[in-house]
Order: C-alpha cells, then structure tokens, then sequence
C-alpha cells in the first residue's frame, strides 16, 4: 500500500452529501450568511432565523442561487410572550419538488418593521399587506401597503393576542359559559352597544369617517390622451362588489381608457370575518367545520390539508382504508369543483346557464354520495385526526356503494365530460373570447405565487401530489396536466385534463376501496378533548382544486388550541396576478379572466 493511498484527504476535497435540495439549500444559506442565518432552535420547529436586516439578501440568494424560486406562503405570527413578531416564508422549487426552506424573521412587537420581499417575489403582495392589516408589521418598500381585509379605517390588528372581539369571552373553547355549568347567554346581551361593534376609547364620529377608499384613488385623475385619434377619458369604474360577474362580493376598481383597462386593483374583505381568529379560539377539532366554510365547494379537501397539518403535530398514523377514503373523497372533489368552475366560466362568457347545466346532473350525483357518506352535501365534516368519520354507507340512491362508484366513474363523469368536450371546447365564441386573452407566462405564474390550474395552465408542471406527495399519491399512476399557453382557454382546458385525471386515479382507489372493507377507518380511539402531546409547528398542504392549500399550526405542549392558525388560501393568493393578467384587455374580458381564475370568496376573505 502506497503512502499516497494512506494520505488522509483534505476536509474540503469532500463535499458535502445532503438528502434533499432543502437540507441543501438551508446548509449554503447558514455558510454564506453565518451571522445572520441560524437554526430555529425551538423544538419541533424547521427551518431557520434570519436577521430582518438580512432577509432581502436572503431571498435572492435562494431564488437565484438556490433555485427555490416560489414563495408559496407569507405568515405572520404573534410572539407575545416574548414581545415578537415573526413573519414566516415558505419557499419551496419547483423543478426539484420537495418541501419547502422555512425562514423565519422575528422583529420587536413595538416597531415590526421588515423589509419587503414584493420586488423578489411578487406574489408577496397581498399576504405582506394581510400581515400588516392582521398584525401591524410594516414591510418597508412594499409598493402598496395598505389594509385588505379590514377597511382602512379599522381599529387594530386583529390577530394579535391582545386584540379582542366584541363579543370576546375567553382565549380558548370551551368557554365557561358553555361547560360544564351550561349556563349560556346570547353574546349580544354582554356589549355595551348590543352588536357586533366597538369604537375606540374616546372616539366621537365627527363625519370625516365616511371618507373611506381614498388612497384607493390617489394618482389617478380624468385626464385627455394626448396620442392622435379619438380622444377618451380615463374614468374610474368601481365593478362589484354587488355584482353577478364578481362571484360574490368582490370589488374591482378599474381604470379606464374608454373601453381598455389601463389599471386593476382586486378589492376584498366584504366577506372577512376572522377566521383564524376564530381557528385560534376554537379547540382543534372544533375547526374541522370552520374548513368545510373556506372553499364551500370543496369542503372534503379542505378538511384534507388540515387534518395533515394536525397530524403532523400529534404524530398521528392514518388507517390504509382512511387513506383510500380520502383520496377518494378529494378527487370526487376535484371533478365536483371544475365541473362548477367551467360552468360559471362559460356564463361569464355569455353562454348563460346552458353549460352548467349539462355538468349540473353528475355533480348532484356526486353530492348525492357526499350527503350518504357525510350527512351533508357541501359542509361535510367528514375528515378526523387519524382517519375518517364514518365509512362508505352500503347503499347511494338504493344502488350497493361500489356499483355506485363503479358507474359513476367509469360511465357517468366521462360521458359528462365527453359530452361537454364537444358541445364547448371547439365553440367558435369560446375560442375567440378565451384564446391569447388574460395571458399569464411561466415566470411570471411562478413569481406571482400562482397554484393550480392557473399556475399549470401557463407551462408550469407543479402539482404538490407529485412534488411533495401525501396520503398514498405516490402509489397511483397519473400525469400532471399541464398546458403552455398562459390564457383562458388553456385554463379551460386543463380543468378538462384534470378531471380525467382525477377519473384515472379514482379508478385506482376502486379495488383498494373493495379489497380494506371492514377495516378501520381511524387509527385509534376519536380524540374529542385532544391534548398535544409535543410543541412545534406544521404546515400541511394539498393540491386542492383551486390550488395549493396550505395550514400553517403552530401549538404549545399540551395545549387543546392551536396558538397560531393561518390558512394559505389559494384563491386569495391567485388574484395577485389579476392585475398582470387584464391590463391592455377590455371590460368584458375582465369578467372573463376572473372567472378564468375561479376564485371562491369564502376563502378569499377567510
């Protein structure tokens, strides 16, 4: 043996070996940045701390360097017991898949300022102005940092520990007044001004405070075009938020050059009525309805994300038939939620009620199983911590389960579609109302944070089932669908793709289904009064039909109640690029793009 051969190798000549691009990532972040870069060293938490100064510097380094180029999720989180903010980053990539880098960026709760990421990612913008409204931190250099859930005039932060409700009674459920003693009163009776409405100490309303919006309009004046031709006026057009096209009460104040929209700001928070407040208040099972109440078409995968989110922290092991349940449940979803979205798209089109209306009867077939399986057809509270509520029921509209499915699967949904595909896709008006208008290119989807159809539908092959898989998705054989073009039509049609793919699964769930009957459906014993048996922090995401849904859960050892609570909503976060995708395009296509979008307002505004 040579003494070149015994010679013991140089530290650096060996590189490191990581298991996944995050570990990766989070190791040449702590190299590059030491000081400013350092493990959360709270247990059960990911990720890293990074110094607020530093963050930007951060985030480019992981975009560019790095290659985690899609910020998926802007939380903020309320330290008060050491008198800190946080805002929380979850940045995951899209070419490798995989979980996410989490950074974490505290500041001091008196003057939270942090430094905006909206220039590095624009999809940051609407969460960092949800922080800012929901916790007061203020993002520095945000390009439009005002409130957007709550009007501009509101009192507080709601999220922060210290803000309480009118109605405020307690932290946490149960309440005293509920359990044991029973003794309940009507939340009415104990507010001074008998409603759901309190004033600021010492406020007197003068009339000034009707003067609300301002801001909204600042910059933007009726001025004459100076270029050649026919001269026009830009005009401010509020559309919504009392108006059909809007899908509920949502707001776009539109600028106007006669016909062609020079300017879009999405107006929400009509529908707000704090929702993770309410998640942080609640026990937590308690907030398995409160989901089914976000995505209202969609209240199976809803349940989905957070009972992963939950199971995470308990460490919980779901049953193989549970497993199967589910997935059979979120895709029946899926097809339940597209068969509705083009239906709606094609009536913001002009079609009126025509194309729903040849979806509408499998989608009540559909509704008809939920409603055996769950006891209701939309709100089904079907999903718990370990498993499922009930198994199959024996029988749908007096057919046995399985024929039921069988031919619901394999013969109803596929002619419906098949149907649908020749009576719509190839419609000279669709094509000429959807092709190249509201174009969405793959940069920008990606930077915009957009999820699901919209994101795929612009040539971007991410789908969390496959990136990060969940349940038993990686056991099943389907294929991301995925278009090129970026505009409405294509966003048409990967919801077509989609729900033949959702069928190809389902009908690999099939024999699973047949071969666990009789088997458990949850791990052990329901756990109505569940205790956390560890501190930390989750994140627990789907591939739900409108995108990316992630709940981000924070708890404290032994707690019944989540300490934090955030849903990251994917038809919130998807209109952020509404803006990007209408400018240039006329009024008419502005219905359209945003029904192109399929946003649910339930959700929006949580």
């Amino acid at each position: 043996m040579t003494d070149t051969m015994l010679k013991t190798p140089e530290p650096s000549s060996t590189p490191d070996v990581y298991d996944n691009p995050v570990d990766e990532a989070i190791a040449a972040l702590k190299k590059r940045y030491p000081d400013t870069v350092v493990d959360d060293s709270r247990e059960n938490y990911s990720g890293v701390v990074v110094n607020a100064n530093n963050i930007v510097e951060v985030a480019e380094a992981l975009r560019d360097d790095l290659g985690f180029n899609y910020l998926s999720s802007v939380t903020g989180v309320d330290l008060i017991e050491d008198n800190k903010l946080e805002v929380v980053y979850h940045a995951y990539n899209i070419e490798k898949g995989g979980g996410a880098v989490v950074l974490h960026v505290q500041v001091d709760r008196d003057n939270p300022i942090v430094p905006s990421l909206v220039p590095i990612f624009p999809g940051a913008d609407f969460q960092e102005r949800e922080a800012w409204d929901m916790f007061g931190i203020r993002f520095d250099g945000h390009p439009d940092l005002r409130r957007i859930l709550t009007w501009d005039e509101f009192h507080g932060h709601p999220l922060r520990k210290d803000w309480r409700e009118p109605f405020y009674e307690a932290d946490a459920k149960p309440f005293g007044s509920r359990w044991p003693g029973g003794s309940v009163h009507r939340a009415e009776e104990q507010n001074i001004y008998g409603k759901n409405v309190q004033y600021p100490s010492g406020w007197v309303p003068t009339g000034g405070e009707y003067e609300v919006e301002t801001n909204m309009y600042e910059g933007v004046t009726i001025s004459r075009d100076a270029t050649p031709g026919l001269k026009t006026d830009k005009v401010i057009v509020n559309m919504g938020p009392q108006h059909p096209s809007t899908h509920g009460v949502f707001r776009m104040v539109v600028t106007l050059d006669g016909e062609t929209i020079m300017g879009l700001r999405p107006v929400m928070g009509y529908l707000h009525r704090n929702h993770e407040k309410i998640g942080e208040r609640n026990t937590f099972i308690q907030n398995i309805p409160y989901t089914d109440r976000l995505d209202y078409i969609s209240s199976m995968s809803n349940n989905h994300g957070y009972v992963l989110a939950i199971e995470k922290l308990m460490g919980a092991e779901v049953t193989e038939r549970a497993e199967w349940i589910r997935i059979l449940m979120v895709e029946l979803t899926r097809v339940v939620n597209h068969l509705w979205a083009l239906g709606f798209l094609l009536n913001d089109l002009g079609a009126m009620q025509t194309p729903m209306l040849y979806f509408y009867i499998e989608r009540e077939l559909v509704l008809d199983f939920f409603e055996a399986a769950a006891g209701s057809r939309m709100m089904c509270n079907y999903m718990r911590f370990g498993g499922v509520a009930y198994d199959l029921p024996d029988d749908v509209r007096g057919q046995p389960i399985m024929q039921f499915l069988h031919d619901l699967i394999y013969d109803r949904i596929p002619k419906a579609l098949e149907q649908g595909d020749g009576l719509m896709t190839g419609n000279e008006i669709l094509r000429n109302r959807s092709i190249g208008v509201g174009y969405l290119s793959a940069e920008d989807a990606i930077a915009y944070s957009a999820a699901g159809p919209v994101l795929r539908a612009s040539g971007v092959p991410y789908d969390v089932r496959r990136a990060e898989p969940y349940s038993y998705y990686e056991h099943l054989d389907f294929d991301v669908a995925v278009r090129y073009n970026g505009d409405i039509y294509d966003r048409f049609l990967i919801r077509m793709d989609e729900m033949r793919q959702s069928l190809r699964i389902l009908e690999q769930v099939l024999p699973h289904l047949k071969a666990t009957e009789g088997a458990p459906i949850i791990g052990s014993k329901p756990q109505y009064a569940l205790r956390m048996p560890a501190g930390g922090e989750a994140y627990g995401r789907v591939e739900n039909p409108k995108g990316e849904l992630g709940y981000y859960v924070t708890a404290k050892r032994r707690s019944s109640n989540p300490e934090r609570y955030h849903v990251r909503a994917p038809s919130f976060i998807n209109l952020t690029a509404l803006e990007k995708m209408t400018v240039g395009h006329k009024v008419a296509d502005s219905v359209a793009i945003l029904g192109s979008i399929d946003i649910v307002l339930g959700e929006v505004d949580r």
